[in-house]
C-alpha cells in the first residue's frame, strides 16, 4: 500500500533527527515523508538541510499554522493523491525497524479497518502472570495471561467503584477509562481510542472529517477525539506487533495550569463527542472521577518533588472545573 508520513514537530530537532533515523531503517520505507515544522527559530531546518532522508519534504509554516492540529490538517493537506493510508508520529518517538511493515499488515488484513496504532515498549508495564498466583483485584488488572500493576490513582477508584469496566482502550460512558495500554501479545484489539504519538488512518477518513479546530493550540486529547469520529467509517485498531518507544520530550508543552485546565476541559469535550447525551449516572460517576484525580494530583505536593508543577496543574484542573458551568465547550461534529 502506499503511505505517507506526516510529522508535525516544534523545537525539537535532535529528537526529530532519531526519530529519521528510525525510520531510515525500516524494513517498509514510507512513499513519502511529510516534516511539517512549527519553529520559532532554524534548528530544525539545519538539520534537515544537513541530512539526507528519501522521499522527504520539509515545510516550515508560518506562525498561523503552528500547533499541533493545524500542523496536521496542513500536512493531510500535502499528502500526494496516490496516498492510501496516512501515518503520524510524534516527533519524540523511535521505531522498532518493522513498524510500518506492521501498520500495513493490519490495514491488509481487514477491509474495515480505518484506523491503526502502534504500542510504546518502553512505556510497558505489563508482566506474564504467576501459574497459581491470586491477585488483588484492586491491585492489579489482568488481562488474557498479562497483569498489569495498578497506580495509586486506579487502585483508589477500583476500591470507590469509579473503575471501567470495559478493556484498555475503551471509552465508558463516564468517560474515564482505563490508560494501561495493551501487552506485547502479537495480537491486534478493536478500540474506540488510538494515542497520537502513533497512529494512522486510510485517506478516505480525510475525505470526510480533519482535524478538530477546538483542539488548536497544544490540542491535548486531540487525538481522542478524531479516532471517535474516526469509527464512523470503520473500525480502530491497537497493532501490538507495531512497536516503537516514546521518549516524552518537554520542549514545546503548556505550562501546568494550563494543562490542568484541559485535562478538565478538553476531557469533557471528548466525552461528550463519544456519548452527547449521558445519563445522569454516568455524568455523576464522571464529576467524582474528576474530583478524585484532582484530589490526587493535589496530594502530589506532598509525594513528590515537583510540588510547584503539582500545586499549578490541580488548581487548572479546579478552574477547567468550575469553567464548566458557565462556559462548556461548544461541539464540532
Amino acid at each position: 500500500m502506499n503511505f505517507t508520513l506526516v510529522i508535525c514537530t516544534y523545537m525539537r530537532p535532535v529528537p526529530l533527527l532519531n526519530l529519521l533515523n528510525s525510520v531510515k531503517l525500516q524494513t517498509l520505507y514510507p512513499n513519502e515523508i511529510l516534516i511539517i515544522d512549527g519553529s520559532a527559530n532554524d534548528e530544525t531546518t539545519k538539520v534537515i538541510e544537513q541530512n539526507l532522508f528519501k522521499n522527504l519534504t520539509y515545510f516550515l509554516v508560518p506562525k498561523e499554522h503552528r500547533g499541533l492540529t493545524k500542523q496536521r490538517n496542513f500536512g493531510v493537506s500535502k499528502v500526494s493523491e496516490n496516498a492510501e493510508v496516512v501515518c503520524f508520529l510524534d516527533d519524540d518517538t523511535v521505531l522498532e525497524s518493522t513498524y510500518f511493515e506492521e501498520i500495513i499488515k493490519a490495514y491488509e488484513s481487514d477491509s474495515t479497518i480505518v484506523g491503526v496504532a502502534g504500542v510504546a515498549i518502553n512505556e510497558s508495564n505489563w508482566a506474564k502472570k504467576v501459574p497459581g498466583r491470586n491477585y488483588n483485584k484492586n491491585k492489579f488488572y489482568e488481562f488474557e495471561d498479562y497483569v498489569y500493576p495498578e497506580g495509586s490513582r486506579n487502585v483508589l477508584r477500583n476500591r470507590l467503584g469509579l473503575q471501567s469496566t470495559l478493556g484498555p482502550g475503551r471509552m465508558p460512558d463516564f468517560s474515564h477509562g482505563r490508560t494501561c495500554g495493551f501487552p506485547l501479545t502479537n495480537k491486534m484489539y478493536e478500540v474506540d481510542l488510538l494515542i497520537g504519538m502513533s497512529f494512522s488512518f486510510r485517506r478516505k477518513v480525510f475525505d470526510t472529517i480533519r482535524f478538530s479546530h477546538y483542539f488548536e493550540g497544544y490540542g491535548l486529547y486531540e487525538d481522542a477525539d478524531f479516532s471517535i469520529r474516526a469509527q464512523q467509517l470503520g473500525k480502530n485498531v491497537i497493532a501490538t506487533k507495531a512497536q516503537l518507544s516514546h521518549y516524552h520530550d518537554q520542549a514545546g508543552r503548556p505550562n501546568k495550569f494550563q494543562y490542568g485546565k484541559m485535562v478538565t476541559r478538553n476531557g469533557w469535550y471528548v466525552w461528550r463527542v463519544k456519548y452527547p447525551n449521558p445519563s445522569f449516572k454516568a455524568r455523576l460517576k464522571w464529576n467524582l472521577t474528576s474530583l478524585v484525580l484532582t484530589i490526587i494530583r493535589f496530594s502530589n505536593i506532598f509525594t513528590t518533588d515537583k510540588k510547584q508543577e503539582a500545586f499549578t496543574e490541580s488548581i487548572g484542573r479546579v478552574v477547567g472545573w468550575f469553567s464548566l458551568i458557565f462556559d462548556r465547550p461548544k461541539i464540532e461534529r
